[in-house]
């Protein structure tokens, strides 16, 4: 398997996402797992599905592993219901799933400014029968807003992810311009600028998008990068997706912040499956 380019890992800072990737081990385990690995930077789904507001030994317990680990968490996400599972977020989904969101904001927003981390995820939700669309998007930017303004609380952003369309048939954020539309939504609604555009390379190809163009047309408006390669949503290197190239125009045109890893592993050679980055460029720097 060739080896990331050494300029195109030079130009970006990667993070490890510890919901996809050391799954194997418990949570409190795998901060130090991808410190081992060589990693300074991780980031999270929203680790308790199950619950919107977790006892606080278990919020206590991720953050003493985060610290003793070295690790710091770069980016979380609000809770999104069952995922991974069926669900894609809560937010704009009526009755419980909208008020646990509800609930989770200033626990998540909270959690995230003891750690430093300052960007957080909003999974915008499926569509629900017999739910009229519109109705869905307006109490999704009622809950948007409420987001960003937690988010803008802590000096942290607010992130808007496109997924794809073959594998979440019923989001309704399945194109770049799409979830661009709901950040300028929030931004203009609130006045705060917080709101940015995650930016996934593999949801977005999945798509059939021109990645080139969206880099180019979007770049400024991105807080967050995450990749895999396509297809099979594996490691750079096991796809057709030419990564390095991607993330060089991405820092060409301006983009200077996190690039999470967000892949399935799989059967990848080698102890710690990140055989394709050079070690020396797992560190953040």
């Amino acid at each position: 398997m060739a080896r990331f380019p050494e300029d195109a890992g030079k130009a970006q800072r990667f993070d490890v996402n510890l919901s996809i990737l050391f799954t194997g081990l418990p949570l409190p385990e795998r901060p130090a797992a991808a410190a081992a690995a060589g990693f300074t930077a991780v980031e999270l789904w929203w680790p308790w599905p199950e619950t919107p507001t977790p006892p606080r030994g278990e919020l206590d317990a991720l953050r003493k592993a985060l610290e003793d680990a070295g690790t710091r968490l770069v980016g979380l996400n609000f809770y999104a219901g069952r995922l991974p599972g069926p669900d894609r977020g809560a937010l704009s989904v009526p009755g419980e799933e909208s008020d646990r969101f509800r609930a989770n904001i200033d626990v998540a927003a909270d959690f995230a400014a003891s750690v430093g981390c300052t960007a957080l995820n909003a999974l915008y939700g499926n569509r629900v029968d017999g739910v009229d669309p519109a109705a869905q998007d307006e109490l999704a930017l009622e809950n948007l807003v409420l987001a960003a303004r937690a988010a803008d609380r802590i000096g942290a952003t607010l992130l808007i992810e496109a997924l794809n369309a073959p594998e979440s048939p019923r989001y309704p954020l399945v194109s770049a311009p799409a979830a661009i539309e709901v950040v300028d939504r929030v931004n203009e609604a609130t006045g705060l600028g917080n709101a940015a555009f995650l930016l996934d390379l593999y949801h977005l190809s999945m798509n059939g998008e021109d990645l080139e163009a969206v880099i180019d047309a979007y770049a400024a408006k991105t807080g967050h990068v995450q990749i895999a390669d396509n297809p099979g949503r594996g490691a750079p290197g096991t796809g057709d997706l030419d990564l390095s190239a991607l993330l060089l125009r991405l820092n060409d045109r301006g983009y200077d912040g996190w690039v999470g890893l967000e892949y399935k592993a799989g059967d990848r050679p080698g102890a710690d499956g990140f055989d394709w980055l050079p070690r020396e460029l797992r560190a953040a720097h």
